[in-house]
């Protein structure tokens, strides 16, 4: 069964995740915005994911620690979908290969 505090934390992640996409358009409504202000906000919901995944990956297994440094490469390089690809593709293939 699942506990309290694992409910808690999924709606307060979803919460967070809602609020950061619908928070900027709420404030912003109304005004012309640049390209680079869209960007930032169609990005904010991804950093609140990343945030919550990201610890996952820095538990000091090195396979995890090489499939992050691979996806960070491919990130600065690629865009999203290939990114995703990398990243998932690398953690498999590092965890059979490392461990």
């Amino acid at each position: 069964m699942i506990d309290g505090w694992t409910i808690g934390t999924i709606v307060l992640m979803a919460s967070a995740t809602y609020l950061t996409r619908i928070g900027g358009y709420l404030v912003l409504g109304g005004r012309t915005l640049s390209p680079r202000v869209l960007a930032v906000l169609e990005t904010a919901p991804g950093c609140v994911l990343l945030s919550v995944i990201a610890p996952f990956f820095v538990s000091g297994r090195v396979a995890d620690m090489v499939a992050l440094a691979l996806t960070g490469l491919a990130a600065a390089r690629l865009p999203l979908l290939p990114t995703v690809l990398i990243g998932i593709g690398s953690a498999a293939v590092m965890r059979s290969i490392l461990g």
